[in-house]
């Protein structure tokens, strides 16, 4: 099975769009998203903004960012199956690009998504986001990135939902990678080198009444 994995990952260099955007006009663009729904009267928002560089062990060479610019926005997202559910309380918008190029060949790759979950703890945050543009085939897959807010000294993190994470094995044996469920990522696991982010924590927002 690990052999398999190894050989899998070997195989798709070129799709592993490990992180965000790189310039300055990228960040903007991110910014540019739609309007913030509504959030309940006197609710504090959680939010995570920022771009980071980060070090990926098994892509040591490679430049690999992430742009995360996420804002709660509790309950907007209504759920019509779950009896009139007006949403979740980790329900946010916003936009996550992952930025990745391949040093020894040039190839950059680079995917968008729009934000729907987020949740934090204390300087940790979770967000998750559907991709909608991507030159390496994720249109529609749901991706989660996990980002660490560091003090005294200790660098930021992120860890990502693909790679070493969230695979599946088929009945025949080969591995594929699932779309994230909503707020769903692994620990941070990678050192941001260059950049950083900044993680607003918040209680879960009450239900609101009916």
């Amino acid at each position: 099975m690990k052999n398999r994995i190894r050989n899998h990952n070997r195989s798709r260099s070129r799709s592993r769009a490990l992180a965000v955007a790189g310039s300055a006009a990228l960040l903007a663009t991110l910014m540019a998203a739609a309007p913030a729904p509504a959030a309940p009267a006197g609710a504090k928002l959680a939010s995570v903004h920022g771009l980071g560089t980060v070090f990926y062990p098994y892509s040591p060479d490679d430049d690999i960012r992430f742009t995360v610019d996420a804002t709660s926005a509790p309950w907007s997202r209504p759920l019509p199956a779950q009896g009139g559910e007006k949403g979740l309380p980790t329900d946010a918008f916003g936009k996550i690009t992952v930025y990745h190029r391949v040093t020894a060949t040039g190839y950059t790759a680079v995917s968008e998504a729009e934000v729907d979950c987020l949740v934090t703890g204390g300087r940790t945050a979770t967000v998750t986001a559907v991709v909608k543009t991507s030159n390496v085939g994720w249109e529609g897959r749901r991706i989660g990135i996990a980002v660490q807010d560091g003090t005294r000294g200790e660098p930021d993190r992120v860890g990502f939902s693909w790679d070493i994470a969230n695979l599946e094995v088929r009945p025949d044996g080969s591995v594929f990678e699932p779309s994230a469920g909503t707020c769903l990522a692994p620990a941070p696991f990678t050192e941001v080198t260059k950049g950083g982010y900044k993680v607003t924590p918040a209680p879960l927002a009450p239900r609101p009444k009916p």
